[in-house]
């Protein structure tokens, strides 16, 4: 299992950001994706989550009407739309599997996203 992240920078407060996790090494239409974040001194959080089909989407209050998770099964890619970005938004954005069977967790290498003016 493989997860690598992209997209990540420096964006101004109210901006946004597309961020992209390209997934190999497993059958990426059978798994549920999500996106967690963790910024300095805090625990690592959960943004976003997205069912197999697409379907089904779930997120953090902190981000409801202004993030969007995605995935493109044929791509085995999964997103995160990002916009009107906050200084509190500022973390490294990590993309997350779960196998499952096993149960076992699989987490890409995060990317950083720092909002600033």
């Amino acid at each position: 299992v493989q997860l690598v992240e992209s997209g990540g920078g420096l964006v101004q407060p109210g901006g946004s950001l597309r961020l992209s996790c390209a997934a190999s090494g497993f059958t990426f239409s059978s798994y549920v994706m999500s996106w967690y974040r963790q910024a300095p001194g805090k625990e690592r959080e959960l943004v976003a989550i997205i069912g197999s089909a697409g379907g089904n989407t779930n997120y953090a209050p902190s981000v409801k009407g202004r993030f969007t998770i995605s995935r493109d099964n044929a791509k085995s890619t999964v997103y995160l739309q990002m916009n009107s970005l906050k200084p509190e938004d500022t973390a490294v954005y990590y993309c997350k599997t779960r196998a499952p069977l096993s149960r076992n967790d699989y987490w890409g290498q995060g990317t950083q996203v720092t909002v600033s003016s």
